[in-house]
């Protein structure tokens, strides 16, 4: 399918064009031509005076919908989880699972084999391999020390699949981490009670990012700076964190950004309303929790954390989009995404000056909304 989308402003996530026209064929972006010189064999995409920017990729999300994924292991509730991400303008995602049974990631993990949606990107394991001391909403009686047998089964039987795994850098082998990295793994430090010095090592053994940012890891202090600290001081690792005002105060984000700039990207931390199960997340107005209080999951979409980053964390439009798209792809390796630039994958977001997305493409197709 040859398309033409006109009449928006677009943001590339490499700057911004207006008045030209945005061309994809074949499921992949062409270019960019003067509204007169669109081919007559394209179909016009009138936009309507909105956004056009590239989709959105969240790195961090349970479910959405109606199903928390780990409560619901099978492919039909996978295949509406997806749908229900991509309606909101995320065009991929990471499924992500709390610590869990190995049993429970074998079983998430045949779910999704062979399993096909266009946005989905693959698992991301937020756990096992963590600190009790700074385990959130995670269940105590699933956390482990990291063993590299067992970790070498988990990812070959995963074949792949297993994307992203978050654990504590302080209680795991530098080995191990090796090993994930060398298997196409994206090691991210989190729920971790790390010193400075030994985020700074986890670091120099091949720790790229760490998972949401000031939560569930040893505080920043004047005499202690910790995980933060260190994520702040270095110079080529990344951190993702929640922007909805609740997980992170709007004005740390912006102090976080000012200290980070293009490190910082964004995630949801998402999940569904779910009342039996050993993560049992209660619906509040504006988050999730456990039963007894505990912050347990957001409420966001990946739009709207740009929404809020724009309106409350005083960062730019543009830059606030790089954070959902161009960072994420670049921690998780996705070198065709993120970016409306010439042979990446057509996965575009059209959405209006309320941040209510209005069209959802991926490589090329208009997605169900």
């Amino acid at each position: 399918m040859k398309t033409a989308f006109i009449n928006g402003t677009i943001y590339t996530g490499d700057g911004e064009i207006q008045g030209k026209a945005l061309l994809c064929t074949r499921g992949e972006i062409e270019g960019f031509t003067d509204l007169s010189s669109v081919p007559e064999d394209y179909t016009i995409i009138d936009c309507n005076g909105k956004y056009i920017a590239p989709g959105l990729l969240d790195l961090q999300i349970y479910g959405a919908g109606e199903y928390l994924f780990s409560q619901a292991l099978s492919r039909s509730s996978l295949e509406s989880i997806s749908d229900a991400i991509t309606a909101t303008g995320t065009t991929g995602f990471l499924i992500t699972l709390a610590t869990n049974t190995l049993e429970v990631f074998r079983k998430a993990i045949e779910a999704a084999r062979g399993f096909s949606h266009p946005a989905f990107m693959g698992i991301h394991l937020e756990g096992p391999y963590m600190n009790p001391a700074k385990r959130g909403a995670h269940v105590l009686g699933y956390i482990r020390k990291p063993d590299m047998k067992e970790v070498e089964d988990l990812i070959r039987y995963s074949d792949g699949l297993v994307k992203m795994i978050t654990l504590a850098p302080e209680m795991t082998d530098p080995a191990i981490i090796t090993f994930l990295e060398q298997n196409g793994v994206t090691v991210s430090a989190g729920h971790s009670n790390a010193t400075f010095e030994e985020s700074q090592q986890a670091f120099a053994n091949g720790i790229r990012t760490s998972t949401h940012l000031f939560n569930a890891m040893s505080p920043l202090h004047h005499r202690e700076p910790g995980l933060p600290g260190a994520l702040f001081g270095a110079k080529d690792v990344f951190a993702s964190i929640v922007a909805d005002g609740i997980h992170v105060a709007f004005p740390v984000i912006s102090i976080a950004k000012k200290m980070m700039k293009e490190r910082l990207f964004l995630i949801t931390d998402a999940v569904t309303e779910t009342l039996a199960g050993p993560y049992v997340h209660v619906e509040k107005e504006d988050r999730f929790t456990l039963p007894d209080g505990t912050l347990s999951g957001s409420k966001l979409t990946l739009l709207k954390a740009v929404e809020n980053c724009v309106k409350h964390a005083d960062i730019p439009l543009d830059e606030a989009l790089r954070m959902a798209s161009a960072y994420p792809a670049q921690v998780i390796g996705a070198p065709d995404r993120g970016k409306i630039r010439e042979g990446y994958k057509a996965d575009i977001l059209v959405f209006d000056e309320d941040f209510k997305p209005d069209m959802v493409f991926i490589n090329g197709e208009e997605q169900k909304r």
